[in-house]
C-alpha cells in the first residue's frame, strides 16, 4: 500500500511539474501579485504577529511581496532555515531581506545562522509551499517530509501556497501528512480543514 501511494505521489508531482513548466516568467509574476493581494486583505493576515513564510523556487508562488509587508507592518517575519543536526526545519527570524538570507543547504534561500530561532508553537500563521493541493487541505510536498515535520509542531493557522493549476481533485494521504487550515491561490482564498481557527 505504501509503495503504491508513493508511485501514486511521484506521478503527480511529474503532473503537475509538467503543467507548471508551461508558465512564463511574466504569467508567474502577474499570478503571485494576485495572490499575495488577495491574502493581503485577508483579516487573518493583517491580525498574525509572528509568521513563517518562504524563499520561492522558480515553479513557486512568489511572495516576496509579502516578505516586504510583514516587515513593513511590524510583524515577527521568520523563514525556514534546515537545522543538520535535528534533520528538521526551524524558524528564524528574518529582520532584513538583503542581509539576513543566503543559499542553504538545498539551494533554496534561507536565513543565515546569526539568525535569532523562534519555536514553531509561537506562529500565528504559516503560509506552505509545495507542488500540489486539494481544496479541502491535502498537501504534495517534494518528497522528504521535511514541511509536513514543521508543520506538525505549528499550533498557528496552517496555509497552502500555490498557482491554480496546483489544486488537484485528491492526493493519496499517508499518515505523516498534514492537512492545513486555508489555501491560497491567485484567484481562492479557501477555508480547508475543519479544524481551521475561526476568525
Amino acid at each position: 500500500m505504501n509503495e503504491n501511494v508513493r508511485e501514486q505521489k511521484a506521478a503527480l508531482r511529474r503532473r503537475v511539474r509538467n503543467e507548471l513548466k508551461r508558465f512564463s516568467p511574466s504569467d508567474r509574476l502577474a499570478a503571485s501579485t494576485q495572490a499575495c493581494s488577495r491574502l493581503q486583505q485577508e483579516q487573518i493576515w493583517r491580525e498574525a504577529q509572528i509568521v513563517l513564510l518562504y524563499a520561492p523556487l522558480s515553479s513557486e508562488l512568489d511572495v516576496e511581496a509579502l516578505l516586504r509587508d510583514a516587515l513593513a507592518t511590524g510583524k515577527t517575519l521568520t523563514l525556514p532555515r534546515f537545522d543538520p543536526e535535528s534533520q528538521c526545519y526551524v524558524a528564524c527570524q528574518v529582520l532584513d531581506l538583503t542581509e539576513d538570507l543566503r543559499p542553504g543547504r538545498f539551494g533554496i534561500v534561507e536565513p543565515r545562522a546569526n539568525c535569532l530561532e523562534v519555536p514553531l508553537k509561537r506562529l500565528d500563521f504559516i503560509l506552505a509551499p509545495g507542488v500540489a493541493f486539494t481544496l479541502d487541505g491535502r498537501r504534495l510536498g517534494r518528497g522528504k517530509g521535511f514541511y509536513d515535520r514543521l508543520l506538525s509542531f505549528v499550533r498557528g493557522i496552517k496555509c497552502g501556497s500555490a498557482f491554480d493549476e496546483q489544486i488537484v481533485d485528491d492526493i493519496p494521504a499517508e499518515p505523516h501528512d498534514i492537512c492545513l487550515d486555508y489555501i491560497l491561490t491567485p484567484t481562492r482564498w479557501r477555508r480547508a480543514c475543519q479544524s481551521a481557527v475561526k476568525k
